[in-house]
């Protein structure tokens, strides 16, 4: 079955490769890597997300998800992808594309994640490199946001580094690790993309 955008790709076959790490959505049988990482990085990760239900980790609830990012691919609703190490094949975290908005919006939100082990070492900004052409050359959108705890460095050096502008300060605009806290407001149009040389 066909999911996502006529004429680009199946879920199923979709990769996009970078130098040192590649992306694609995620499928049944990355449960044990997506939980071993997931497990192994809960206390680094809870403070920069939604509290985690108790079925977090389990395999049942991998599923839902997977089959969860086919629809949103399908209905062009969102866009998810797991990011590996090329050469090992390793697991080092994951992307998602949201609430993605057509008509006069053409815009989505974008949100991501990195195992502790692998967090520094420059994954997130390669991944993203390559990542960023695709939502706007082949999704189609006008514009991408992010939000961030102010108090979240990496992740604000991270946007900073890619081009994306600071637009403004939402009160409360996210339930992160149990409470509502306010987030820094980011946004990246596609005219604003900094592409590499030809």
């Amino acid at each position: 079955m066909r999911i996502g955008l006529p004429g680009i790709f199946t879920v199923r076959g979709a990769q996009l490769e970078g130098r040192r790490v590649f992306l694609r959505p995620p499928r049944d049988a990355d449960w044990r890597a997506w939980a071993e990482l997931r497990g192994a990085s809960r206390e680094f990760l809870t403070p920069w997300e939604p509290v985690w239900p108790a079925d977090a980790l389990g395999r049942a609830a991998f599923r839902r998800r997977v089959r969860m990012v086919g629809m949103e691919w399908r209905d062009d609703l969102g866009y998810s992808w797991l990011m590996f190490r090329r050469g090992d094949g390793a697991l080092l975290g994951g992307i998602t594309l949201s609430n993605v908005r057509r008509g006069v919006a053409q815009s989505g939100s974008l949100g991501y994640w990195i195992g502790q082990p692998h967090a520094h070492r420059g994954y997130m900004t390669e991944a993203l490199q390559v990542l960023l052409p695709y939502i706007f050359d082949r999704i189609g959108l006008h514009r991408i946001e992010a939000a961030c705890l102010p108090h979240n460095a990496a992740s604000r050096g991270l946007l900073t580094k890619l081009g994306f502008a600071e637009e403004g300060y939402a009160r409360q605009y996210l339930r992160i690790n149990g409470s509502w806290q306010d987030h820094v407001l980011y946004g990246l149009l596609k005219e604003e993309l900094r592409r590499p040389a030809s």
